[in-house]
C-alpha cells in the first residue's frame, strides 16, 4: 500500500490542480466535467477536471478534512446538503468548518455506521481528492424522478454531495467508490439538488489507473436509487455537461458496466424495456436538457472538439439522438493545459464563436 500512495502522489496533484482551478474559471452558468484516461494523457496520468457555476451565494472555499479513526459503534452523522455558503458548520471535518460568530453547528438528518478508519481528503462543495489519489468531478443531471431529503418532504438520506465525502474518507479506488456510492444510496435513498438543473446528478470518479461515469437518481419510491456506472477506457476521454451520456448499457460487462439492479427493473415494470434489448441508460432516465436546446449538447460538442474528435453539431433531442458518445479517442496526446484550454474556451473559431456578433458588443466580450 506504502508503494501506491508514493507512486500515485503525482497524479494526485494532478487532479486536484485541474479541478481547483476550473473552479475558478469564468463559465456559463452550467459544470462540466471532462476525464482523460491514462493512455491518452501525455505522461500517462489520469485527468479529471471540473467547471463549477456555483449560483449566488456558493460557498467556494477549498477544505482539508484530516484522516481520523473511530471507535467501535460509531455511527457517522449525515447532514442535509447546503450548497450555499456555509455549507457546513460543525467540529467533525476539520478547522474549515469550525463555528464562526454567529454560527450554530447543523443537525445531522441522519446517519450510518462509520468504519474504523477514514482517509484525509480535500473538497468544496463535493469530494475533490483524497490521500490516495482517487478524484471526483461533479455535474447536475436532469432525471425523470426526483425526491426530497429527511426533515425536508422526502424520506432519502444521501446527496450527491456526502456520497462523495464518505467515497473519499473511505475509498482508495475508482471502481470501489462507485460500488459504495452506489450501494449506499440503494439502502438509504438518494435525492438530488432539486435546482432548474434537474434532480439527477453526474460525477467522473478516476484514480490513478481508471476512471468510470456515474450516473444516479432517485427510484420511484423516493427511498432508493437507480444508477449506472460506465468505464473510459485507458485510451479515451469523456464529457458531461449536465446530462447522462451512457447509453447501451451492457449487463454482461462487468469490468466496464456496474449498476443498480433497478436500473433493469424500473424500466421493465413501467414497460420502457424488455430483457434482451439494448437498454439505453440516458433514453430511459434523462429528462433531457434543461433550459433550451444546446445547454449541454453545444458544450459536450465543444469539448470533444478541442480534444481533436470531429462530432456533428446539430440534432434534434439530445436524449433520443444518440449523436455524441460516452467516450471517444482523441487522436493525439492531452496534457493538462488542454483541459484549461476546454473549460476557457468560448467555440472562438468556429460559427457559434461568442466573441463575435452583436451580443459580443463592440469589444468582442463573449460574457453574456
Amino acid at each position: 500500500m506504502q508503494a501506491r500512495v508514493l507512486n500515485s502522489l503525482p497524479t494526485l496533484c494532478r487532479l486536484l490542480l485541474v479541478q481547483v482551478a476550473a473552479v475558478g474559471l469564468h463559465q456559463a452558468a452550467a459544470c462540466t466535467t471532462l476525464a482523460v484516461g491514462r493512455q491518452a494523457s501525455a505522461d500517462g496520468s489520469v485527468f479529471l477536471s471540473h467547471s463549477d457555476d456555483a449560483e449566488t451565494n456558493g460557498d467556494a472555499r477549498l477544505c482539508y478534512v484530516p484522516a481520523a479513526d473511530h471507535a467501535p459503534g460509531t455511527q457517522r452523522p449525515i447532514y442535509f446538503a447546503v450548497e450555499d455558503y456555509p455549507r457546513y458548520v460543525g467540529t467533525d471535518r476539520g478547522s474549515c468548518y469550525q463555528p464562526q460568530p454567529g454560527q450554530a453547528p447543523y443537525e445531522p438528518i441522519g446517519w450510518i455506521p462509520e468504519v474504523a478508519h477514514t482517509f484525509a481528503y480535500f473538497e468544496a462543495t463535493y469530494g475533490i481528492v483524497n490521500e490516495h489519489g482517487l478524484g471526483i468531478g461533479e455535474t447536475t443531471c436532469s432525471g425523470i424522478y426526483g425526491t426530497s431529503a429527511i426533515g425536508h418532504g422526502g424520506k432519502a438520506l444521501l446527496s450527491i454531495d456526502t456520497l462523495s465525502h464518505i467515497a473519499m474518507e473511505r475509498t482508495t479506488a475508482a471502481r470501489e467508490a462507485v460500488k459504495l456510492m452506489g450501494s449506499l444510496a440503494e439502502e438509504h435513498g438518494f435525492y438530488g439538488a432539486g435546482s432548474f438543473e434537474g434532480s439527477a446528478e453526474s460525477l467522473m470518479v478516476g484514480d490513478p489507473l481508471e476512471v468510470f461515469i456515474f450516473h444516479i437518481l432517485p427510484d420511484p419510491t423516493g427511498t432508493s436509487a437507480i444508477w449506472a456506472a460506465q468505464r473510459v477506457p485507458d485510451d479515451h476521454v469523456a464529457v458531461v455537461a449536465n446530462m447522462f451520456v451512457i447509453r447501451d448499457v451492457n449487463f454482461s460487462d462487468p469490468v466496464n458496466f456496474l449498476f443498480s439492479e433497478s436500473v433493469r427493473s424500473v424500466a421493465q415494470e413501467h414497460g420502457w424495456w424488455r430483457a434482451g434489448q439494448p437498454l439505453d441508460f440516458t433514453k430511459i432516465y434523462s429528462d433531457g436538457e434543461y433550459a433550451h436546446k444546446f445547454y449541454s449538447g453545444r458544450r459536450v460538442w465543444g469539448a470533444y472538439r478541442k480534444f481533436g474528435v470531429d462530432l456533428p453539431d446539430n440534432y434534434t433531442d439530445l436524449r433520443v439522438d444518440a449523436v455524441y458518445p460516452p467516450t471517444a479517442r482523441a487522436p493525439s496526446a492531452v496534457h493538462v493545459g488542454d483541459l484549461f484550454a476546454i473549460h476557457r474556451d468560448y467555440y472562438e473559431g468556429t460559427k457559434f464563436d461568442m466573441t463575435k456578433g452583436l451580443a459580443a458588443g463592440p469589444w468582442g466580450d463573449p460574457d453574456r
